[in-house]
């Protein structure tokens, strides 16, 4: 793969705050330091919204960060979360119904989401892949491509089981192949993460850490 600029990786990144401590201030200046490095995205939690993004595209977290969240209420989050300004919304499933193999209500909760925050907006359906088997990786993320969805994502960044591996990611590009795009997420701190990350399959980075990813990286 060739060398990847700054700018380059930054037009990939979510730059991402979901600390329960955030503040509307926190917001502000994430915003601000998401426009100084170029980034694509902010992701926040919905009850930030509305922000004043300046141009960025603004991502909202829907069941976050358990998933275990009705089908009904991660819709109506999804869909008034889209009436206050989010382009993008990334909804975790229910990782308990993909443990023991339900993958047709993983796919219904999916669809809920979908049809209540309409077909304008960009979703995101977070797996928490560290808490699960290869076959629901792939089963999990087949039912998002048939409800819809435009990534699969790999965590949530606040499950004890870990957040994204070079392997799962591998396993979900391989799977969704260039039908829809592949979001790593979840304790990539490294430039050297970020980048085997995108050489996996990733094509989007959630990152908190992005000044630190991005600064290694020539211009």
């Amino acid at each position: 793969m060739a060398a990847l600029t700054r700018s380059h990786v930054a037009a990939m990144v979510d730059h991402t705050l979901l600390k329960p401590e955030a503040t509307a201030a926190d917001v502000t200046a994430l915003i601000g330091e998401a426009r100084e490095l170029g980034v694509l995205a902010v992701c926040v939690s919905p009850s930030m919204l509305p922000i004043r993004a300046n141009g960025l595209v603004t991502a909202a977290v829907v069941g976050f960060p358990s998933g275990k969240h009705h089908s009904l209420v991660k819709g109506a989050e999804a869909r008034l979360a889209v009436d206050q300004g989010a382009d993008e919304i990334d909804m975790v499933i229910d990782v308990g119904a993909a443990i023991t193999g339900d993958y047709n209500a993983v796919l219904a909760d999916i669809l809920t989401v979908r049809e209540a925050m309409g077909p304008a907006a960009t979703l995101k359906v977070i797996l928490e892949t560290a808490a699960l088997s290869d076959e629901a990786i792939v089963e999990c993320s087949r039912a998002a491509v048939r409800a819809g969805a435009n990534f699969v994502k790999t965590s949530t960044g606040f499950h004890p089981a870990g957040g994204a591996t070079v392997e799962a990611v591998a396993l979900m590009a391989r799977t969704v192949g260039p039908r829809i795009g592949v979001k790593a997420s979840g304790g990539i701190r490294t430039t050297e993460a970020a980048l085997a990350m995108i050489d996996a399959g990733a094509t989007r980075l959630g990152l908190s850490g992005t000044r630190t990813v991005l600064a290694a990286l020539p211009d």
